[in-house]
């Protein structure tokens, strides 16, 4: 027993609390559970509260709070609520890490993928929110550099953007084949080089002469139908097609010039980069527009 009847020995704590000696002298050391004195032979002593401050210090480890938080917490600077509400945000985030990986696992299971994208997989699900983000920041700043702000289209960069930075709660297969196709997408510079294209093209080309642009309702309708019922381009019904959609009158040089900036702005991959787009935001899908303006394009250079 201590020599002080109101006193505690560390190993008499260890013992009214279960909690190994090396394990309150380790808190002890730490701070968390200060002795109160020193017995004539230079032993720790504890009072009676040490006790229930040691009960208190396993729940919050227990809990996963590491020591300088849960000295924090006994010492008043924290609430056990603050902590609480601290700990339920990190579980959520560590679910939300556990489900994206259980998705990704699905994934490769269900595609039987090669090492090589199930190791890409695993980089991409360790993530954090801020470097997936990342990698589309990355991919619309060196896309946007140094194009104005405020020149017409440019708003196109912020669209651009809206990947989420994070996979929902309960991702589906679809949200996670996206995911994983466009950081793909994004990190290929022939990809990288021809949206820069599109961008630097589309700033440029506000300062140019104005041209005539078809209506893209006609180009879907009428050239998305040449598309469904295979006429070709360089055929005598295309001509009819094409000038359902353009006017008869233009000469072939305007038709050349016409065909070469439509072919500027239509791209398979890039329409595809807002489709992955749309799947991860939820978005309503739309029909794609490129075939038809393909079939427009290779019209018009039939005829210049």
């Amino acid at each position: 027993m201590s020599d002080h009847p109101e006193t505690l020995t560390i190993g008499e704590l260890a013992r009214r609390t279960g909690i190994p000696v090396r394990t309150i002298r380790f808190w002890s050391d730490s701070g968390v559970v200060p002795p109160t004195g020193r017995s004539v032979g230079g032993f720790r002593l504890y009072d009676v509260e040490a006790a229930a401050r040691v009960e208190l210090v396993r729940t919050l480890r227990e809990l996963g709070l590491d020591l300088p938080t849960v000295r924090a917490v006994l010492d008043r600077q924290l609430t056990v609520g603050d902590v609480a509400r601290a700990h339920v945000r990190a579980l959520d985030a560590e679910l939300h890490t556990l489900r994206v990986r259980r998705a990704v696992l699905d994934r490769v299971a269900r595609q039987g993928s090669t090492t090589e994208e199930m190791r890409v997989m695993h980089e991409l699900a360790r993530m954090s929110a801020d470097e997936r983000r990342r990698i589309i920041d990355d991919f619309v700043q060196e896309t946007f550099d140094g194009i104005d702000p405020d020149a017409p289209g440019a708003h196109i960069a912020q669209g651009m953007r809206t990947m989420p930075a994070q996979l929902p709660a309960d991702p589906t297969p679809e949200q996670v084949d996206a995911w994983m196709e466009l950081a793909e997408l994004v990190s290929d510079p022939d990809f990288r080089a021809r949206a820069r294209e599109m961008a630097v093209a589309g700033a440029h080309g506000e300062r140019q002469p104005e041209e005539p642009a078809p209506d893209p309702a006609k180009v879907t309708e009428h050239g998305g139908r040449a598309v469904q019922e295979g006429v070709a381009p360089e055929s005598a019904a295309a001509g009819e097609i094409l000038h359902r959609i353009v006017d008869p009158d233009l000469d072939p040089a305007e038709r050349a010039r016409l065909a070469d900036r439509l072919a500027t702005f239509t791209d398979r991959r890039v329409e595809r980069y807002w489709r992955l787009l749309g799947v991860l935001n939820g978005w309503p899908p739309f029909p794609s527009q490129v075939p038809a303006f393909e079939w427009l394009i290779a019209a018009l250079r039939a005829r210049s």
